[in-house]
């Protein structure tokens, strides 16, 4: 037979309690002493109590929960954002619900749809790759739930963004390889419709003519999803040129290790023949051989930095209407697939 669930009337009868009493007591309220609060706990455990969150959540219509919408839960970077959005949401006694778009806009479209629907407090978003039209998160704000943008996010949204600066952090790769001699360097870039791309790209394209280099538009490689099969195949393409680059800023470390697997194999040396640089930081960079120089990308904190952005939008009862922009540093990060020149 099915236990019955108890509940805040239960607890009340029990302890000889009102109802507003227990339900403040569970909730840790201020007005409520620690002496009374500890035992309605107490009681509550042993019960088997367990909080109503779908009601509560329907009484306020939303819950405190935040949804995250990322492309790829496999991807080191997105990872460890996550780790620390629910690092912040902790601490706020906050939880979280995680959906993955896998770079499809449908999915991402069919994602907001079911956080909508399930009340959460607040959204986390880093956009699809697929993704150019962005009306689908309105619901949210037309119901004053706040929506962060992280890393991916719209060129012209009115919310909160949590960013690095992409131009400036690409210019600097590009420098990089500029500063160890290479004269003819490729790049591999992410969708341009996506705004991080588009600025990494555009930082290695100001940093190659401030130095008097060819911007050759041969040698930009645009990759659907910067894996590292397609890093692999841009780079045999590369090396069948009849004037190959001799440095490759890719825009993630995954289609740079690929771009390093294959050179090797044709028994090209790194970083004497070419230099690579990736972008990232992930744990792969410091595995493969020679190790990859990359840019660092601060995921956890842009994570909890996305987390309090919801925290505090709610503690405070802000309005839908605001457009605030967090801007974190980068930095190179010079290992040996880049090394020509002692640092």
């Amino acid at each position: 037979m099915k236990k019955k669930e108890v509940t805040i009337y239960d607890l009340a009868k029990e302890l000889n309690f009102s109802p507003s009493t227990i339900s403040r007591a569970l909730n840790n309220h201020k007005s409520i002493g620690k002496k009374t609060t500890k035992e309605v706990q107490k009681t509550a455990a042993r019960l088997g109590y367990r909080p109503n969150t779908l009601a509560a959540s329907l009484r306020s219509n939303k819950s405190k929960t935040i949804g995250i919408m990322i492309a790829r839960i496999n991807s080191p970077f997105m990872s460890t954002l996550i780790s620390g959005i629910e690092d912040a949401a902790r601490r706020g006694n906050y939880n979280v619900l995680i959906s993955q778009s896998n770079e499809s806009y449908e999915n991402e479209v069919n994602n907001a749809k079911a956080l909508y629907d399930s009340r959460v407090g607040g959204l986390i978003v880093s956009l699809a790759m697929e993704t150019k039209d962005t009306s689908h998160f309105k619901q949210f704000l037309e119901k004053n739930i706040p929506v962060v943008f992280v890393d991916r996010v719209p060129k012209e949204f009115n919310s909160y963004r949590v960013i690095i600066d992409n131009y400036a952090a690409g210019y600097r790769a590009a420098k990089h390889l500029i500063e160890q001699g290479c004269t003819r360097i490729a790049h591999f870039a992410g969708a341009q419709h996506v705004e991080v791309y588009k600025l990494r790209k555009k930082g290695y394209v100001d940093a190659l003519q401030e130095s008097g280099l060819e911007v050759d538009e041969s040698l930009i490689i645009k990759l659907k999803t910067l894996s590292l099969e397609e890093g692999s195949e841009a780079m045999e393409n590369l090396l069948n040129m009849e004037r190959p680059p001799n440095g490759l800023f890719s825009a993630n470390d995954t289609a740079a290790v690929g771009a390093i697997l294959l050179a090797k194999q044709k028994g090209i040396r790194i970083p004497q023949d070419l230099a690579i640089i990736g972008f990232n930081d992930d744990p792969v960079t410091s595995i493969v051989e020679p190790s990859l120089s990359t840019v660092s990308h601060p995921a956890r904190k842009m994570g909890e930095l996305s987390a309090q952005k919801i925290l505090e939008h709610s503690r405070d009862n802000l309005g839908s209407s605001i457009s605030e922009i967090t801007m974190l540093d980068t930095e190179v990060i010079v290992r040996d697939s880049s090394r020509r020149k002692p640092s």
